[in-house]
């Protein structure tokens, strides 16, 4: 376990070491906010967060799980909770285990573009690759191979084995809509992930 101080020596340890998950918390030394954190982290990496905090507010935990984070813990808390849950978070956020019959050198096209499944990339038309992160890359995979299939948000936490977080559907939605902004040409009138309203997403691009 590493402890960094602030914003800035968190950053300094993610460019030289390699983190299985992250321990935040909402209000940091210097008047810096966890969310703000959380939400830099995530544009950058897929690594697991859990924020730690003394503010119980629901706003709060929304907030949190809608900019990146996995789980949310209120103080006081027990540490066997939260060695529980940070298990529990390790463990669903493993990618997605590829069933026998799919090759390593599995594509699956849709649209113009090209999902590597063995490589994890996706390329454009041109052959550009698009980063993904690993839940946005395991989501799309769920997407392209239940194309046409309506997917409630719970039935995508299982698919993707990623955040089961009870009530707060919203970490799919916001998932989600940061896959939009990388593969649809208009991310506010989306053509291929599109949306059952109080049902959940249906992908409609030609696979």
């Amino acid at each position: 376990m590493t402890a960094a101080s602030g914003g800035a020596e968190m950053r300094a340890r993610l460019r030289q070491e390699n983190f299985d998950i992250i321990l935040l918390d909402l209000v940091l030394p210097g008047g810096e906010d966890g969310l703000d954190l959380a939400r830099e982290i995530r544009t950058q990496s897929d690594i697991p967060i859990m924020m730690l905090t003394g503010r119980d507010d629901v706003v709060d935990r929304i907030v949190g799980i809608e900019v990146g984070a996995d789980d949310y813990i209120a103080k006081p808390f027990h540490l066997r909770e939260v060695h529980a849950r940070l298990k529990a978070i390790l463990r669903r956020r493993q990618p997605i285990t590829k069933s026998p019959d799919n090759s390593l050198g599995e594509i699956i096209r849709f649209e113009g573009w090209q999902l590597n499944i063995g490589k994890r990339q996706l390329l454009t038309a041109d052959g550009d690759e698009i980063e993904l992160t690993t839940g946005e890359f395991d989501m799309l995979v769920v997407f392209v191979r239940h194309a046409g299939r309506v997917l409630g948000r719970e039935l995508l936490m299982d698919l993707t084995r990623g955040r089961n977080l009870e009530a707060f559907d919203r970490t799919i939605d916001a998932q989600i809509a940061r896959l939009r902004k990388k593969i649809e040409t208009d991310p506010r009138r989306p053509q291929l992930i599109k949306s059952i309203r109080g049902v959940g997403y249906v992908f409609t691009g030609k696979v």
